[in-house]
């Protein structure tokens, strides 16, 4: 789009949010070494009104640095530690009877810790299914219906969840609908040489600084809405719209190696998610216009949990991952897209 046709006021907002991304970034520095690109994935699922899910294994400040963004953002906060005995009312909230001074006895509903704008779900695969489904509702719908009464949630509302890899005993898989409420699975890895040399120096002498807010939560809600403003050219439409289409197994164009070690590819959700992440990260960027990188950044969150490899891409040594990167290398960026005729 030229720049002439951008609205003023958009033009100025996306230099805007340009800065406030990068003020988050500096106040993180303060106490997080490293992980920049887990940051921008999760300030992507943010400002596209997306939840995340977090997986790595303890240690790696996952908690730290999902509290660290709350204070960045000056967003009401808090923090649920999943246990195997925890239960979904311990979550969503319960009605409780309330007596009054006249004897009079009636329900009163008592809100559970998921009213707050930003949600730490910690571990959250140490938790039965059922109380994983009480999420449900909350992360998709926004509201938590209770004694036949629906209670809206707050305007932001974000889940950021943790998890440790399922390898690791005492963990119950996500349900596959529960996963798919994630906008973005950022897999965290263990830091560099020379990153873990530094949070060694700072934190056994004490050098942690403090963090400041940088935003608040009407800056968060027009930064999503400027989001949804972002044009899209057919090039970049149709190049997710190419990915989402060639990780289906027995789609007509689909890779061989899709056909021969997936069950199932990305359905609709998956170009959603593609979409609009790229346009998100264009504007953490300064760029009111999104592009295949912005595509190419977003692919693996966006789709490492929406597809499904099978037994033979398992014994070949083949995974999410590595798959990903091969259908990013088989559906070419510079090819000409444009709307299907049917």
């Amino acid at each position: 789009m030229a720049e002439d046709k951008v609205p003023a006021k958009d033009v100025a907002a996306v230099k805007k949010c340009e800065e406030a991304y990068n003020k988050v970034r500096d106040e993180l520095s303060k106490v997080i070494v490293g992980q920049d690109e887990v940051i921008e994935q999760v300030l992507v699922a943010m400002f596209a009104r997306g939840h995340a899910l977090l997986e790595g294994v303890p240690g790696l400040a996952k908690t730290l640095l999902i509290s660290s963004i709350a204070e960045t953002l000056k967003l009401s906060f808090k923090r649920i530690q999943f246990t195997p005995d925890l239960m979904p009312s311990d979550v969503t909230g319960t009605d409780i009877i309330q007596e009054s001074k006249g004897g009079d006895r009636a329900y009163k509903f008592l809100p559970g810790p998921i009213f707050a704008n930003m949600i730490l779900a910690d571990e959250i695969n140490r938790t039965p299914p059922k109380t994983q489904a009480s999420m449900l509702e909350a992360m998709q719908e926004r509201q938590v219906s209770a004694g036949g009464t629906v209670h809206t949630l707050p305007d932001p509302f974000f889940v950021l969840a943790t998890q440790n890899p399922l390898e690791q005993e005492g963990t119950y898989p996500l349900p596959e609908a529960q996963l798919d409420r994630f906008l973005l699975y950022i897999k965290v890895d263990y830091p560099s040489g020379a990153e873990e040399w530094e949070i060694a120096r700072r934190v056994t002498t004490g050098q942690l600084g403090g963090i400041k807010a940088v935003m608040t939560d009407k800056e968060i809600v027009d930064i999503q809405n400027l989001v949804t403003r972002v044009p899209v050219s057919d090039q970049v439409l149709g190049y997710a719209h190419a990915l989402v289409r060639a990780s289906r197994p027995g789609e007509e164009g689909a890779p061989d190696f899709v056909n021969k070690w997936l069950d199932w590819g990305a359905g609709p959700r998956g170009i959603l998610t593609l979409v609009t992440c790229a346009k998100a990260r264009a504007l953490l960027y300064g760029r009111y216009h999104a592009t295949v990188g912005d595509v190419d950044a977003v692919a693996k969150p966006a789709l490492r949990h929406r597809i499904a490899s099978n037994y033979a891409a398992h014994a070949e040594g083949k995974t999410n991952e590595t798959l990903i990167d091969d259908l990013l290398a088989a559906v070419p960026a510079s090819e000409k897209y444009s709307q299907p005729a049917a």
